[in-house]
């Protein structure tokens, strides 16, 4: 089959033009396997190479409250009063360890979304932020 790994993003760019030969193999035949075998080390290359970022943990519960057609009032469990949850979701107020696990038990938010360090708004007249380290 004489496949090897993926190395270099020029090895990664010919891997691509030879699936697109594949693509239409027949699952079980050699063509279908050699290109199950690709897609695998493909994936392996962008997975090491092209790293996702993991998102704001507020505009995490912002996507999980619109993709779940969840209101602000549906996060008092998790993180607490109405005031609160503003706060939180204003940048007002950082998440505590205790909300995260509630989001993360309660909504199956991913916790390392959830500890994530992102930017605090503070009381303060001047415009500074602190950040938040999640907890």
């Amino acid at each position: 089959m004489d496949i090897e790994p993926i190395r270099t993003e020029k090895e990664y760019e010919a891997a691509l033009k030879e699936i697109e030969r594949f693509f239409n193999a027949e699952p079980g035949t050699p063509d279908g396997d050699r290109f199950g075998v690709l897609v695998t080390l493909v994936d392996a290359y962008k997975v090491e190479h092209y790293p996702i970022p993991l998102p704001d943990p507020i505009e995490a519960i912002f996507y999980f409250m619109e993709s779940r057609g969840l209101t602000r009032s549906d996060l008092e469990p998790y993180i607490g009063s109405r005031a609160r949850i503003s706060e939180v979701l204003n940048r007002r107020r950082p998440l505590t360890l205790s909300m995260i696990q509630r989001l993360h038990a309660g909504l199956g938010i991913p916790a390392e979304v959830l500890v994530k360090p992102y930017k605090v708004k503070t009381s303060y007249k001047k415009s500074s932020q602190r950040t938040s380290i999640g907890a």
